[in-house]
């Protein structure tokens, strides 16, 4: 299996005033195209720093992130840009649509930054609100303004789908058809999938999950047997 994204001894540190907090601490870690990766771990162990990295939203303190054979720290501004427009989609707990555009506009808005993009329709009918694509973010419920997010992210075509807790906000069975989503993009379009969640749960649907504390990988859990949302409860 080709390597996507890889890290090397990742560390990051911040800084609260003249205190120094340890969010990474030497994180090793291979993602292969097309696989579906759940990344758990309790607040405050490092998931969402880990996930800004490999979005190109953040740098490392020190260590290595390569993309496809290319460390990020070697990229210039503009490759950098362009990795974070075409590489990779997030999909976030909180939607964070625009308020004033439709669900068509929402997502045709990201097609505008790749070369190779989805035509948003079709994507919003595959995600099953094509029928709401017409309205704006305030008339839809929660779960339908998490499927205009990941059809925003879906529709940039991107190699990589970072989500950041996509069913924190969701009630569970609304949860469980956005997972649903991910799981058949993942399995029908072959897009590489890193979930960080606190649902345990999950976990069951990946290839991989990786366990994190305190800045660490503890350890890491292959899956031979995935399973799909709708066998999963919590």
């Amino acid at each position: 299996m080709e390597t996507v994204m890889l890290t090397k001894n990742l560390h990051k540190t911040f800084y609260t005033g003249e205190v120094p907090v340890h969010a990474l601490k030497g994180v090793n870690l291979a993602v292969g195209a097309g696989e579906f990766l759940v990344v758990l771990g309790p607040s405050g162990s490092g998931k969402s720093t880990l996930l800004n990295i490999l979005g190109g939203m953040d740098t490392p303190t020190e260590g290595e992130f390569i993309y496809r054979g290319t460390p990020l720290q070697s990229m210039s501004k503009y490759e950098l840009t362009m990795f974070r427009r075409k590489a990779v989609g997030f999909i976030f707990q909180f939607y964070n649509l625009m308020p004033n555009l439709t669900a068509y506009e929402n997502v045709a808005l990201a097609t505008e930054l790749t070369e190779t993009p989805l035509d948003p329709g079709l994507v919003l009918e595959e995600i099953g609100v094509g029928d709401r694509q017409n309205h704006f973010p305030s008339q839809l419920s929660g779960g339908e303004q998490q499927r205009v997010a990941i059809a925003r992210a879906i529709a940039k075509n991107p190699d990589v789908l970072l989500c950041d807790e996509p069913t924190g906000a969701l009630d569970y069975e609304t949860g469980k058809q956005v997972l649903n989503y991910l799981h058949k993009i993942n399995r029908e379009m072959g897009k590489t999938l890193i979930v960080i969640t606190h649902n345990a749960a999950i976990g069951g649907m990946a290839d991989k999950v990786i366990y994190i504390r305190d800045g660490r990988i503890d350890r890491i859990k292959d899956n031979p047997h995935p399973v799909t949302a709708d066998e999963v409860s919590w």
